[in-house]
């Protein structure tokens, strides 16, 4: 198995490829490449990575199995997924979310609108 897996990021209209290290946690690696996965406020004031606050939301394409009870929940009901509970193991597409203060996440446009 390879070292490190590709992860495509969609942040708008920008599309950028990043190589990952197998196992990283999906927010830490985001993170450290300065993409937004947090909204204006729980950039300062967040859980740090531990599945508490849902502010990390992502999409991701093909979405792991969830492992922890949040995500779990998250993937029941139809929320976007938490970059904190994703472990990166296979080619992944990730799309970065437009949020509000805290933590949710902006409604999606529809058609032209």
């Amino acid at each position: 198995m390879p070292e490190s897996v590709p992860v495509t990021v969609v942040d708008g209209d920008e599309e950028t490829t990043i190589d990952v290290a197998r196992g990283t946690v999906l927010r830490d690696a985001l993170l450290d490449r300065g993409f937004p996965v947090y909204g204006s406020v729980s950039r300062r004031a967040n859980c740090g990575g531990r599945g508490l606050c849902a502010t990390c939301t992502v999409e991701v394409d093909p979405a792991p199995e969830p492992t922890h009870w949040h995500d779990a929940a998250a993937v029941r009901f139809g929320y976007p997924r938490l970059s904190c509970c994703i472990e990166v193991g296979e080619p992944m597409t990730v799309r970065l979310l437009e949020k509000r203060v805290w933590g949710q996440v902006l409604p999606r446009r529809r058609g032209g609108e």
